[in-house]
């Protein structure tokens, strides 16, 4: 019988079929995948391939199987998942590699991770994972390799991580993690690479036990709180090639065991409170180069020894207190790139021998106390681009050969002893763009070949001895942007030529003598913003085309010889902020246009001119203005178009024409005669203004100069009947300062009754209300006898107070004092202190508008004190308790007893014996470790002052037992 196999053929085919979806179904790893996937929400098209109907994964995307068909690799690196880490890991046994990095997951690390026990390599990093570190990764004990960097994990890092002892890399930067370093990751001694920088609050110290990681390269703990010693035990890592602990807390010396560490090629310890001298046995680092130690507390010398590490490219000690010389071993450093010693007390000559180095491109020795001159043998460094030698002592000449250096980018040689020409070569630099030469004796002209300089972007050379006439050449520097030459010798006129310079926002020629005219061309500099040609012999009017110079903003043309009118056209420059025409031969009215320019604020200066008129009505909008002085004119008519300019500080109107009643304001109340003498019509407001014929006219002039002699008598007698009373009779009171202390109120007995009650005690003295006879209340301030500073405080305080004048700064009325007491006598701000406003029990009640005002008023006398006052004063104890309060809770600076100004020798120096300026908790960190006070100290005061006005809490307490402080711990720093 014949056989038919079609019929067969069919047959198991259709079995086939009807077996096939259950024979080839997708794994559990596959289907544990698709899960996974359904329950993401990012953009999923690469992972369209992932088929249910496949048997198995292996050929998805990112994922790879054994020979087995089991998963063992997933790899979306990059991939937008937006999801959850995948937390069904139990039929994905096999895995050992798991890298889900920037795939834009979230949430927690899941527990069921611990599931992976082949799992060798973990990354999830550069996603937004938040949670804690879960403890079970620490049982995946075959982990070769963990990556959790960059995300918002926070909590400690797991006691248990020196379980994992066959980790090779740890890198767990830039999150939120906490607390220590486990002393466990001792145990870890596969372990190669530790980078968790970036974690701001991960703190205490280096554990000692980091030494048993002797397979360690790299060691990254930067830019977080990681305090107290680096551990000697650091020696021990022969293979660690770069310990990177920058931006932290760390304190006590490099530890010379560091020099063990042959293989260390970079040493990264910057910004840290490192004490001590650099270790001269890091000059037997080999391989060592980059060397970056600055902005720490380092004294001592930087070690010749260091001449030895012939690899290095980079050596960074600036910011410090390095004292001794530059060694000249440094010369044989041939690799070397960058050296930077800037903000030292580094003395002795430049060795020339640093001409050798001939691939430097940064040399930077500002700050320091360096003297000779600066080597010719620069001229050697063709690839140097930086050159900063500013703030020191050196002399000679500027070597001519300094033209060799094609690269050079920037020159900072200001505030030297430099004598002799500006070498012309300079100029053919043309790489050149920063030319900084102010402050130093050079002479000679400036050369033609500046014009060659095309690069040239700022050029500064104000101070000096410069003569000569400006060459027109200047006009071919298109891309000038800075233009110095203040305080020098110049002759000659401004080159019209001078408005080729298109990019032109600073001009500064003031302090010379310059003839000729206002060249008319300026008005196409339609970018500049400063012009200062004040104190020349410069002649003619003011051209209108001024008004074209819209991004002006000050305009300071005082001390010359300009004739004519004022143009109206100025009140086009909508902002202009400081106008000074002052000490010239103008004439004719004041313009009202200038009345129009919404921003000027600082100071408007008319004054010594021959100007006439009156005030124009215009000026009532000038509310933003602090300075206005217009004496010394012909001016007429009367004040009150100036009676609600707010914002007035300074005002002087003295020796005009001026007539009629003196506005009653405040501020015209308390302004001091001089600054209305000179008008023999204006009248005090106490007084009757006559309009009588001539005679009637003589009889008021004299009554009014009677009048001023009495009340000039009056005050004198004030504050004679003052220093009798309380620095005479009441001695016996004031002298016992046991007793006056714990007094509450005082009854003074005399000629008068003054009740005096204690309101505060401050820094330096007690501070008493006082109530005089008539009526009036004042403060008065006792300096204590026995305290040590109190003449040099009290005359501190004097001296300060009577220079400036401000709404935001307490007003000195007068003083007193004796051998034994000193007496200041003040306006009494009826409101207390800040301090005592935050902290006494009102502070949840003040509104956020007077906290606004008082934020914001303090804000403006301290820049009042740093920026107005010539020569700009420190205050050196910002805080709360120091800022009174008026009745409208307006803010007032206080207790100027500390108070310095910038020109004084010892304002911001070093002593051996200093006294110790600001008030715990305010004062600069830098401060409490170097005893050097600059504006920015005040500033800092005023950033603690202002962050306890929004929190309310207090900087320090030590009394609490809570946090309720801006710096809890700070107390242990």
């Amino acid at each position: 019988m014949p056989v038919y196999p079609w019929p067969l053929f069919f047959f198991f085919f259709f079995v086939s079929t009807l077996i096939s979806p259950s024979v080839f179904a997708l794994s559990p790893q596959g289907e544990a995948l698709l899960v996974w996937k359904n329950s993401l929400k990012g953009s999923l098209e690469v992972l369209n391939n992932w088929d249910p109907t496949d048997e198995t994964p292996c050929r998805w995307f990112g994922v790879s199987c054994n020979f087995k068909n089991e998963v063992v690799e997933l790899n979306l690196k990059y991939v937008d998942l937006l999801g959850n880490v995948p937390s069904n890991f139990s039929s994905l046994e096999s895995l050992n590699k798991l890298i889900l990095s920037g795939t834009n997951l979230t949430g927690p690390i899941p527990r069921q991770i611990v599931d992976l026990q082949e799992l060798r390599l973990l990354d999830l990093s550069d996603n937004g994972l938040s949670g804690e570190i879960p403890g079970e990764i620490c049982r995946l004990v075959k982990l070769e390799q963990l990556y959790l960097n960059t995300n918002r994990l926070e909590g400690e890092i797991p006691g248990e991580v020196g379980n994992l002892t066959g980790l090779v890399e740890l890198t767990i930067y830039d999150n939120q993690l906490s607390g220590g370093i486990p002393g466990s990751i001792g145990n870890m001694k596969k372990l190669q690479v530790i980078r968790a920088g970036g974690n701001k609050n991960l703190e205490g110290p280096i554990p000692q036990e980091i030494g048993n990681c002797t397979n360690l390269v790299l060691l990254g703990l930067a830019e977080t709180s990681i305090s107290g010693f680096l551990p000697a035990s650091l020696g021990n890592l022969k293979k660690l090639q770069t310990l990177a602990v920058y931006t932290a807390l760390l304190s006590g010396q490099i530890p010379p065991e560091l020099g063990d560490c042959t293989s260390l090629q970079n040493i990264y310890l910057y910004e840290n409170s490192l004490t001590g001298s650099i270790p001269t046995r890091l000059g037997s680092l080999q391989n060592l180069q980059n060397l970056l130690l600055w902005q720490n507390n380092l004294v001592g010398v930087i070690p010749p020894e260091l001449g030895n590490c012939r690899q290095l490219m980079v050596v960074d000690v600036s910011m410090n207190s390095l004292t001794g010389v530059i060694p000249e071993s440094f010369g044989n450093l041939s690799l070397l790139q960058e050296l930077q010693v800037s903000v030292n007390q580094i003395s002795g000559k430049i060795p020339t021998q640093l001409g050798n180095c001939t691939g430097l491109t940064h040399i930077e020795l500002d700050n320091n106390q360096l003297t000779g001159s600066i080597p010719t043998e620069f001229g050697n460094l063709f690839n140097l681009t930086l050159l900063f030698l500013w703030q020191n002592r050196l002399e000679g000449n500027i070597p001519p050969s300094l033209s060799n250096c094609h690269m050079l980018e920037a020159i900072d040689l200001s505030q030297n002893a430099l004598t002799g020409p500006i070498p012309s070569g300079i100029f053919e630099l043309q790489n050149l763009n920063k030319l900084l030469l102010l402050g130093n004796n050079l002479s000679g002209a400036i050369p033609p070949e500046i014009g060659n300089c095309s690069s040239l972007i700022r050029f500064r050379a104000s101070n000096n001895k410069l003569t000569g006439s400006l060459p027109p050449d200047i006009g071919r520097l298109k891309n000038l942007n800075f233009f110095d030459l203040g305080s020098n010798r110049l002759s000659g006129i401004i080159p019209a030529e001078i408005s080729g310079c298109k990019n032109l926002t600073f001009l500064d020629l003031h302090s010379n003598s310059i003839t000729g005219n206002v060249p008319g061309s300026l008005n196409q500099l339609a970018a500049l913003q400063f012009l200062d040609i004040s104190e020349n012999m410069i002649e003619g009017t003011l051209s209108p085309n001024f008004g074209s110079l819209s991004s002006l903003t000050k305009l300071i043309l005082g001390q010359n010889r300009l004739s004519g009118p004022i143009p109206s056209e100025l009140g086009l420059c909508s902002r202009l902020q400081l106008l000074d025409l002052s000490s010239n031969e103008l004439e004719g009215p004041i313009p009202a246009s200038l009345g129009k320019i919404p921003s000027l604020e600082i100071a408007l200066n008319l004054s010594w001119n021959k100007l006439s008129g009156g005030i124009p009505e215009e000026f009532t909008a000038l509310d933003r203005l602090g300075v206005l002085d217009v004496s010394y004119n012909q001016l007429s008519g009367d004040l009150h178009y100036l009676a609600d300019l707010q914002n007035l500080v300074v005002l002087n109107v003295s020796h005009n024409n001026f007539s009629g009643h003196v506005p009653e304001t405040s501020f015209f109340s308390k302004l001091p005669l001089s600054v209305l003498a000179g008008n023999p019509q204006l009248c005090l407001s106490s007084n009757k203004c006559s309009a009588d014929d001539g005679g009637a006219t003589r009889r008021g002039k004299a009554a009014r100069v009677a009048m001023v002699i009495l009340l000039c008598t009056a005050c004198v007698l004030l504050l004679t009947a003052l220093y009798i009373i309380l620095g005479g009779r009441v001695r016996a009171y004031l002298a016992r300062d046991g007793d006056l202390d714990n007094k509450d109120d005082m009854e003074l007995g005399g000629p008068w009754e003054v009740t005096l009650s204690i309101i505060g005690h401050g820094r330096s003295g007690i501070v008493y209300r006082a109530i005089i006879p008539s009526g009036q209340t004042i403060a008065v301030k006792r300096f204590r006898s026995s305290e040590k500073y109190s003449a040099a405080t009290f005359s501190s305080e004097i001296t300060t107070l009577a220079r400036i004048r401000h709404r935001n700064i307490v007003r000195l009325l007068g003083w007193a004092g004796n051998r034994k007491t000193k007496l200041l006598l003040y306006d009494y701000l009826p409101n207390g202190t800040l301090g005592a406003l935050l902290h006494d029990g009102q502070g949840e009640r003040v509104e956020w508008e007077i906290r606004f005002k008082i934020a914001l008023g303090v804000a403006e006398g301290l820049a009042y004190l740093h920026h107005d006052c010539v020569p700009p004063i420190l205050h050196r104890d910002i805080k709360t308790h120091n800022i009174l309060l008026g009745d409208q809770y307006e803010p007032c600076l206080a207790d100027f007893g500390l108070a310095r100004f910038i020109e004084d020798e010892n304002a911001g120096s070093f002593s051996a014996y200093p006294q110790f300026a600001g008030s715990y908790g305010y004062f600069a960190p830098e401060y409490a470790s170097m005893l050097k006070i600059t504006e920015k100290s005040d500033v800092y005061s005023y950033g603690v002052v202002l962050l306890e006005i929004i929190t309310g809490k207090q900087p320090i307490d030590p009394h609490s037992q809570t946090n309720n402080t801006l710096f809890s711990g700070y107390e242990n720093t």
